[in-house]
C-alpha cells in the first residue's frame, strides 16, 4: 500500500481505523507519523491533522511534538464556529502527550465556552476527564458544565449515559443535584457493568457521598465481578471504599485473595507496588512472606515512587502491628533499610534533571522525607543548571512543599524566571513564588524578580481563576508585596460574587482554606496597606470560626503558662490564647508598666479580641483601651517545629508575617523557638525561668 498517495483527509481517516483496532504502535502507524512529520509545513487541514495528532501521539518524539503544538497554533484561527471537536482532539492530544501547553488550552477553552451550545454530555464529560488529567483548571468552563448538565439529570434514563453524568456532574453538584443524582443511580444499578460500577464508586469517593444503601448496593456489584477487575482498578476499589468508610468482612477477605493472586504472577515493579499498597490499607492487614519476597524481587527496577509507595506500606503495617500487637519484626525493618539502600543507589545515578522531575512530581510521606529528601535536594543542586522555562514551575512547587530550603536552587530559579520570562504562562508565577513566600526567602535580585511576576501577571488578572488570584494575593502579602492591580481586581463586589459560585465548585477542605487566605490577605492589607483603603470584612467569618478555637493549650504552653505566672508574679498578670484585633491568636499576653512592672489584668479594663461591626462601606479602626502612659503590652509565641523551614532554624513567610502585624497592633512581639525550648542549656527549670526573665525583662532581642 502506498500510503504516500493518500492525501491528508484519506490518511486521517485510515489513522483512525488503526487506531480503532489498537494498533497505535504498528509499523504503519509509524509509517504515517512519518509522512505527518515530513508534510507538516504544507497541511493546512486543521482537522485533519487533529485526528492525525491524537492516532499517533504515542509515536512521537518531543521535538515533532513541539511542531505539530506550533503548526496547530497557526492553524487555529481557521476553525470553523461549530467545529467545537476540533478543540477537543487538540485537547486530547496534549493530553495523550501529558503536556500542559497553557497557550493552546487557553485558546481551546475559549472555543468550547463561546460554542457551549455545541457540547453535548458525551464532550462535556470528555473535556472535563482530559482537564483534569492536565490539571487545567478553567472556572467558566466547569460553571458552565455544571449548568448543563444540571439540566440533562431529568432528561436522561439510560444507564451508561447516566453513568457519564453522574462521574461529570457529582463532585460539583449542590446537596440538592447530588441527592437526585444519587438516587437515580441506585434505581438504575441493577443494570450496571462492572466498569460502570467502578466509575460510579470513583465518583461517589470524590463527592464524599454518604448514602450508605448507595453503596452498599455499588459495594455488591463490584464484589460479584472482583475478579474480573485490573490490578490499579482494584487499588481505586480499595481506596474508595476505606475513604467511604464502606465495612464488609466478607468483602475485604474476597478483595486480599484477589490482590495477592495477582500479586503472586505480577513481575513489573509498578504493578507490584500498587498491589502492596492496596494490601496495606486493608483493615486488620498484616505484612507476610508472600508481600516481602514478591517486594525483594522487584527491588532493583523500582523508580522512586516505586520505593516510596512500598516504604508507605511498611510503614502503615508497622504502625498497625506497634498499635494492635504492640510489635515490630526484624523483617519490616530490614526491608526498610533495602528501601533506604535502593533509594540513595537511585539518586546517585540521576543525571538528568528532566527523568528526576518525573520522578519527583507525585511523591509526598514521611519515608521519603525523613530517608531521601536531604540527597534529592542535593541532587537537584548538582543538575540545577538545566532547570528552565519548561520546568521551573514544577520544581519551584516541589521545593514549596518540601518546606526546604536552599538558597542555591532558588536564586537559580529567580534568574532562570528573569532571563525567560516571556516564555513562562502567567498561570505557572503562583508555583513560581511558592517557595519564596513559604520560606520567607527573599533572593539577590529582590525587587526586579517580584516586579518581573508581577508585571507578567497583570494582563492576565481577568482571566485567571478566583481562587489562584487569591491564593497570589496572599503569597505576595507574605512577601511583603501588596501589587495595587492585583488588590484592586480582588477586593471588588463582582470578582467576590465569582469567587463564591467558584467556592461552591470545590470540596469542604478547599473551599475552607480559600476562604481563610482571603481572610488572611484582607488582614495583611488593613494592617500593612491601610493608604489602599480596603476595608475589613470579616468580622463575622472570624467569629465563627475562631471561638471554637481560643482556650486551648497544649501541653508545652501549659507548662510555658505556669513557668510565666511564676515570673510575673502571678496567674492574673498573663493571659493565654488572647484573641488580638483582626483575629490573630496570641499564645501569651503580658503588659509591663514603664518600670517593667507586671500589670495584673484584674486593676485595669483591657479587652482584647473585640471590634466593631464592620461593614463593606468603610475600615474597621482597631479599637482597643488604652494602656497606662509608658506600658508595653507583650506578646510570647511558642514556635514548633512548624514555624520552620524543615533544614535550618530560619523562620517561615507566615510567622514572619504575623510577627510584623502583632508588631502593627502595639505588641512586643518575644518569639520562643522549639529548639532553644528543648535545648540542653535550658533543660533544668531555673534556667527556662531565667530564659523567660531575660527575654521579658532583660535588654536582650526579641
Amino acid at each position: 500500500m502506498k500510503l504516500q498517495r493518500f492525501d491528508i483527509h484519506v490518511l486521517s481517516k485510515f489513522s483512525t481505523c488503526l487506531a480503532d483496532q489498537h494498533l497505535h504502535f504498528s509499523p504503519l502507524m509509524g509509517k504515517i507519523a512519518d509522512i505527518v512529520n515530513r508534510k507538516l509545513e504544507t497541511i493546512q487541514d486543521l482537522r485533519s491533522l487533529s485526528v492525525l495528532m491524537v492516532s499517533i501521539s504515542s509515536l512521537i518524539s518531543q521535538r515533532f511534538q513541539k511542531q505539530l503544538v506550533k503548526k496547530t497554533e497557526l492553524l487555529f484561527d481557521s476553525i470553523d464556529s461549530s467545529q467545537v471537536n476540533i478543540a477537543r482532539r487538540i485537547v486530547q492530544f496534549l493530553r495523550n502527550t501529558k503536556y500542559c501547553y497553557y497557550p493552546l488550552l487557553e485558546r481551546c477553552n475559549k472555543t468550547f465556552l463561546s460554542h457551549a451550545n455545541h457540547l453535548d454530555l458525551e464532550s462535556i464529560s470528555k473535556i472535563l476527564s482530559l482537564y483534569h488529567f492536565l490539571q487545567f483548571h478553567s472556572f467558566e468552563f466547569v460553571l458552565m458544565a455544571k449548568k448543563r448538565l444540571t439540566e440533562m439529570i431529568p432528561l436522561i434514563d439510560h444507564p451508561a449515559s447516566f453513568v457519564k453524568l453522574f462521574i461529570a456532574l457529582g463532585p460539583t453538584a449542590g446537596p440538592e443535584e447530588k441527592k437526585q443524582l444519587e438516587s437515580s443511580i441506585l434505581l438504575m444499578s441493577e443494570e450496571l457493568t462492572s466498569q460502570q460500577a467502578l466509575a460510579v464508586m470513583g465518583a461517589m469517593e470524590e463527592m464524599e457521598s454518604r448514602n450508605s444503601r448507595l453503596i452498599k448496593k455499588i459495594a455488591s456489584i463490584l464484589h460479584k465481578h472482583l475478579d474480573d477487575y485490573k490490578p490499579i482498578e482494584l487499588l481505586k476499589i480499595t481506596q474508595a471504599l476505606i475513604v467511604l468508610h464502606y465495612r464488609s468482612k466478607e468483602f475485604f477477605v474476597k478483595l486480599r485473595e484477589v490482590l495477592l493472586s495477582h500479586l503472586k504472577i505480577s513481575v513489573k515493579s509498578s504493578e507490584v507496588s500498587l498491589l502492596v499498597y492496596a494490601i496495606s490499607m486493608l483493615p486488620s492487614s498484616h505484612l507476610d512472606e508472600v508481600v516481602i519476597s514478591r517486594i525483594e524481587a522487584v527491588l532493583p527496577q523500582c523508580d522512586l515512587n516505586d520505593l516510596n509507595s512500598f516504604a508507605t506500606s511498611v510503614l502503615r503495617w508497622i504502625q498497625y502491628d506497634y498499635m494492635y500487637l504492640e510489635s515490630t519484626t526484624g523483617k519490616q525493618l530490614k526491608l526498610l533499610q533495602k528501601l533506604d539502600h535502593y533509594g540513595h543507589q537511585r539518586l546517585q545515578k540521576c543525571n538528568n534533571l528532566n527523568l528526576l522531575w518525573e520522578e519527583l512530581k507525585s511523591l509526598k510521606g514521611d519515608w521519603f522525607v525523613e530517608s531521601l529528601l536531604e540527597e534529592t535536594i542535593a541532587t537537584l543542586q548538582c543538575l540545577m543548571d538545566d532547570i528552565n522555562y519548561v520546568n521551573v514551575a514544577g520544581i519551584s512547587s516541589f521545593i514549596a512543599r518540601m518546606n526546604y530550603l536552599n538558597t542555591l536552587i532558588l536564586d537559580r530559579i529567580a534568574s532562570v524566571v528573569l532571563q525567560q520570562i516571556e516564555k513562562i504562562h502567567p498561570f505557572a508565577v503562583l508555583a513560581i513564588i511558592l517557595p519564596f513566600s513559604i520560606l520567607n526567602y527573599d533572593p539577590p535580585q529582590r525587587d526586579e524578580f517580584f516586579g518581573t511576576c508581577i508585571q507578567h501577571l497583570n494582563s492576565y488578572l481577568t482571566v485567571l481563576d478566583p481562587l489562584m488570584l487569591v491564593f497570589l494575593g496572599f503569597s505576595f502579602a507574605t512577601l511583603q508585596y501588596f501589587p495595587e492591580d492585583l488588590l484592586k481586581t480582588i477586593f471588588n463586589i463582582k470578582f467576590l460574587d465569582r469567587l463564591d459560585s467558584q467556592l461552591e465548585l470545590l470540596c469542604s477542605s478547599l473551599n475552607m482554606r480559600v476562604q481563610f487566605r482571603l481572610m488572611e490577605l484582607n488582614r495583611a492589607v488593613c494592617l500593612e496597606c491601610p493608604e489602599y483603603q480596603i476595608p475589613w470584612f470579616h468580622d463575622r467569618f472570624c467569629q465563627q470560626h475562631y471561638n471554637k478555637d481560643i482556650g486551648s493549650v497544649n501541653g508545652v504552653q501549659q507548662h510555658i503558662y505556669k513557668m510565666l505566672a511564676e515570673v510575673l508574679g502571678g496567674i492574673n498578670c498573663v493571659k493565654a490564647s488572647v484573641l488580638t484585633p483582626y483575629y490573630h491568636t496570641v499564645d501569651f499576653e503580658c503588659i509591663l508598666d514603664k518600670r517593667k512592672k507586671p500589670l495584673p489584668y484584674g486593676n485595669h479594663n483591657i479587652t482584647l479580641g473585640k471590634l466593631p461591626a464592620s461593614h463593606w462601606e468603610s475600615n474597621t479602626p482597631i479599637v482597643r483601651s488604652r494602656l497606662p502612659p509608658g506600658a508595653e503590652r507583650i506578646a510570647l509565641e511558642f514556635l514548633d517545629l512548624r514555624a520552620f523551614c524543615r533544614n535550618i532554624p530560619h523562620l517561615k513567610g507566615k510567622s514572619a508575617m504575623k510577627k510584623r502585624h502583632l508588631e502593627i497592633l502595639g505588641y512586643r512581639v518575644i518569639q520562643i523557638p522549639h529548639f532553644e525550648w528543648n535545648s540542653m542549656a535550658l533543660s533544668t527549670k531555673d534556667a527556662r525561668m531565667d530564659y523567660l526573665r531575660e527575654r521579658i525583662f532583660g535588654e536582650g532581642k526579641s
